[in-house]
């Protein structure tokens, strides 16, 4: 089982770099982003995991993902780099494009795509996105990636994604592109999704019998889209709690088809950004016993 750690990084966690390598000397497999652009002063949406249902103040000062990765990937050699979430429909399609592909180059392949939709209204439409069409704006916008970084002359023609034939680089190492993992959570809709058009699925706090259930519905979805649903990743983000999840949990979560659990260093936005991983390391050994 692998295990990648998510930072939510501000100015109070210390450097980025340091925390990756940090990270990568203690065996964690992955080091993920965590992404907000902005918090609104004035809002209606409610905000689930909180008391108040107001959303956290700290996602107003979460660092922009592109450079938080660069920095890592300057201090690292081997582990791998996600974005754990890309708003992707937030985000100029062509610019991704190459901040993607650039990354993956300069760090010899260790990018993974994760993206979502997002789910907060007044943050979406800030951004200039229409929120009941956040869904069909991110598929365009991966199916629009794969194209950038595979054809040398790129033309795409979406209702919302359009751009006519250009040229642009570079392209990313991996071939034929790097991974592109969509962070959804509700299964009414988001195991569809997957099996149409990711290369993977990373909700949160997904049960090991849900986890199990998901994946079978997402395997048989994707044969009848055409696709092997052998090449699909299957990851869970959890935050820790004691010594959960324990071996037997991670076992379960294996027996599954996941292949990666995420564990959140949700004290590194407040305090040194090392330490918080530090704190979490254990859960590596004991994944690897498993």
């Amino acid at each position: 089982m692998k295990i990648g750690v998510s930072v939510p990084l501000t100015a109070a966690s210390g450097d980025p770099g340091a925390i990756a390598h940090e990270a990568e000397n203690l065996g964690f497999e992955s080091i993920w982003s965590v992404e907000h652009s902005c918090v609104p002063s004035a809002y209606t949406t409610h905000y689930p995991r909180s008391a108040d249902g107001k959303v956290p103040a700290m996602y107003a000062q979460l660092a922009e993902t592109w450079v938080m990765l660069a920095i890592a990937a300057a201090a690292t050699k081997q582990i791998k780099l996600g974005t754990g979430i890309l708003l992707l429909a937030q985000h100029n399609v062509i610019d991704t494009a190459r901040a993607a592909a650039t990354l993956d180059l300069y760090s010899g392949g260790r990018l993974i795509l994760g993206v979502g939709a997002g789910w907060f209204r007044e943050e979406a439409e800030v951004m200039g996105v229409r929120f009941e069409q956040r869904w069909k704006h991110l598929r365009e916008s991966v199916e629009a990636l794969r194209i950038l970084w595979t054809q040398e002359e790129a033309r795409y023609a979406g209702d919302i994604i359009k751009f006519p034939a250009l040229r642009v680089g570079p392209k990313p190492v991996q071939k034929p592109c790097p991974p592109i993992m969509l962070g959804a959570h509700d299964p009414k809709y988001a195991l569809r999704r997957v099996a149409r058009y990711a290369d993977g699925w990373m909700p949160g706090g997904l049960s090991p019998d849900k986890a199990m259930e998901s994946i079978a519905q997402i395997k048989r979805m994707a044969r009848e889209y055409g696709r092997d649903p052998e090449q699909l990743q299957f990851s869970v983000a959890l935050a820790t709690r004691g010594d959960e999840p324990t071996a037997d949990t991670l076992k379960r979560y294996q027996s599954a088809g996941v292949s990666r659990i995420i564990v959140m260093a949700t004290a590194a936005a407040s305090g040194d950004g090392v330490e918080a991983i530090r704190a979490i390391a254990p859960l590596v050994e004991r994944a690897a016993k498993v």
